[in-house]
């Protein structure tokens, strides 16, 4: 699926964006951009697409994503129904790789960020004391002016680059060039659409009529996009919807089965096992006993 590219604003007395947003929910088109993106979500939960990883989300989670990496932040249903009790909140930096200037990313003393945006562009999740100090500046960064925002920008990028703390998100490096418009919004119906009925059997005839190609048309065109069959993305869509229930830990295994879509206990356990590389009960006991920690 060929994520849509933007042109991210920036005011012309500012050398980059620095935002808080409280709204009901993130949107939910699958986009890329030359600027870098630092994400702090502070309120929403649903499921991310970075490059080719799809995991669940949750608030106080910071990820640095790399120039020209295509991205989504999918809330859960209950942040679609204009509810004022489920709004999300955030606060995202993006900045072109070189908004200090070449010259200034030239210097010796400088030589780590070349290095971490180089990691970014196959994501990067920040954790432990990365994670609180990088949101306590961003907070601040959101809230400075003049040059007090620029040095907070750099003291955050200072921690970033000189932390071990992180984990990498995509398995392979993805970017894209422009495409075209109607191209994009075309994919992102079909992206709509599996968000939309991942519950229901889905057939390929179904998703290729919302491509508007036939189905051998759409199966290789999707090949190609994504490096992945549609049967293979719907069920990683199931399967983080999966993730996200047994770590609420409100139903049965058995029910959470069924409900994210799978139509037998034996092969929901042969894909969880295939995506997340442990079983839907050690999946459980390592979100929980995180929770408890």
């Amino acid at each position: 699926m060929k994520p849509l590219f933007r042109k991210v604003p920036v005011q012309y007395e500012n050398s980059f964006l620095a935002r808080h947003d409280v709204m009901p929910n993130f949107g939910n088109v699958w986009h890329y951009h030359e600027e870098l993106e630092l994400h702090y979500t502070i309120r929403g939960e649903g499921i991310r697409f970075i490059g080719d990883n799809i995991s669940t989300f949750e608030p106080d989670e910071i990820i640095l994503v790399g120039s020209m990496l295509s991205h989504a932040w999918r809330c859960n249903e209950e942040y679609y129904k204009n509810d004022p009790n489920y709004q999300i909140e955030a606060i995202v930096l993006q900045f072109l790789p070189d908004f200090l200037g070449k010259p200034l990313l030239g210097l010796p003393e400088m030589y780590m960020l070349p290095r971490l945006f180089e990691r970014a562009k196959k994501g990067l999740l920040f954790k432990g004391s990365t994670k609180e100090k990088v949101a306590d500046l961003m907070r601040k960064c959101v809230n400075e002016e003049g040059m007090g925002r620029v040095i907070s920008l750099l003291s955050i990028l200072q921690i970033l680059a000189e932390s071990d703390e992180y984990e990498t998100i995509v398995n392979t490096q993805s970017a894209f060039h422009h495409s075209n418009e109607s191209d994009s919004v075309r994919l992102n119906d079909v992206f709509n659409f599996t968000h939309a009925n991942y519950k229901k059997d889905i057939s390929l005839e179904e998703v290729a009529n919302i491509a508007h190609l036939s189905v051998t048309s759409f199966c290789r065109y999707f090949k190609m996009m994504t490096k992945k069959t549609y049967y293979d993305f719907l069920i990683e869509i199931r399967i983080s919807h999966a993730c996200r229930q047994l770590v609420e830990n409100l139903l049965p295994t058995e029910v959470i089965c069924f409900d994210c879509g799978f139509n037998n206990v034996s092969n929901f356990y042969r894909h969880f096992k295939r995506v997340t590389g442990m079983t839907p009960m050690d999946y459980k006991k390592k979100y929980l006993n995180r929770a408890k920690a």
